[in-house]
């Protein structure tokens, strides 16, 4: 099957979940004037409900311009030390799982959680393996695939994320093993997280199943000023981190596609750029053209 292009509203996300000046389906019909694009991936905050006749409204008016929703971006959060809290994040992402199948979607992200101070890596790695166990028998059920991102933080976490250090996530993963549990992958999560991006994708390349397209440049800042902000409590991400154009920034999509290609990776990729929503629509253009011909040129399409 080839690689298909989703598209996230990384730009639009204040706008859909903050000020509320524009609704998902502003957003669906703002996606289906991207060229190649074919699905969206979906952000549970942007979503006025995960019950069914809101979720049944949503395929509808997908299906009136030819989308899908393949994809779901949810940002569970398992490192809380309270149990309560841990278990009723983990209803919450049940109910997400539950969503992308009734959307006709394949893949869930999950995430481990925000990396609070006093949490050891050992129990904060044990709480996120048991939360993920908890929830793959359902994924089997309905036919969905938990993806662990390679994880920077959700804009709107107060700390980063807990497994952002490559060595954490890679143990998590390696606890688990499911054909329903996978990994998405983010190549310039792993230039934030200080890891050679090219490095992190060989390190999980069979279990790839799907991958945010981002790029990101640093404008008044430097990787040692982000480490040195995620020891503290931060809202949102640092003001000098941007997300750009996808193939303008400071990732080599050329090995990634040609890293990606060598395995026969048919998962969807999903375009995650844009700071400026005065400027989203052109840069997901921009991105989305050039993400098609780099995919056509490594034979992914």
């Amino acid at each position: 099957m080839p690689v298909k292009l989703a598209a996230f509203p990384k730009c639009y996300l204040d706008d859909l979940t903050v000020h509320h000046t524009m609704t998902l389906f502003d957003w669906i019909e703002t996606a289906a004037s991207l060229p190649h694009v074919e699905g969206v991936e979906l952000y549970p905050p942007a979503m006025e409900s995960l019950d069914y006749p809101y979720l049944a409204r949503v395929r509808d008016a997908l299906d009136a311009v030819g989308l899908s929703a393949p994809m779901m971006c949810a940002s569970p959060d398992f490192t809380y030390p309270d149990p309560a809290r841990r278990a009723a994040e983990i209803e919450g992402y049940v109910k997400v799982v539950r969503a992308v199948a009734a959307l006709g979607g394949s893949t869930c992200r999950i995430l481990s959680g925000q990396r609070r101070p006093g949490v050891g890596r050992e129990e904060g790695i044990a709480w996120v393996v048991d939360a993920i166990e908890q929830v793959l028998p359902l994924a089997e059920e309905q036919g969905t695939v938990l993806v662990m991102e390679n994880h920077y933080k959700d804009g709107y976490w107060e700390y980063p994320e807990f497994a952002q250090e490559s060595s954490i996530f890679l143990e998590i993963i390696g606890r688990i093993d499911s054909p329903w549990f996978a990994v998405n992958y983010d190549p310039s999560n792993a230039l934030i997280a200080g890891d050679d991006p090219v490095e992190v994708l060989e390190s999980v390349l069979p279990r790839v199943r799907a991958m945010h397209a981002s790029d990101r440049t640093l404008e008044g800042g430097t990787l040692e000023d982000l480490r040195r902000m995620d020891r503290d409590p931060m809202a949102g991400y640092a003001p000098f981190v941007r997300h750009g154009v996808v193939g303008q920034g400071l990732i080599s999509y050329d090995r990634v596609f040609e890293l990606l290609a060598s395995v026969g990776f048919d998962g969807w990729v999903s375009i995650e750029d844009g700071q400026d929503p005065e400027l989203g629509l052109e840069h997901l253009r921009d991105s989305a053209i050039y993400l098609h011909a780099k995919l056509v040129e490594h034979g992914l399409r």
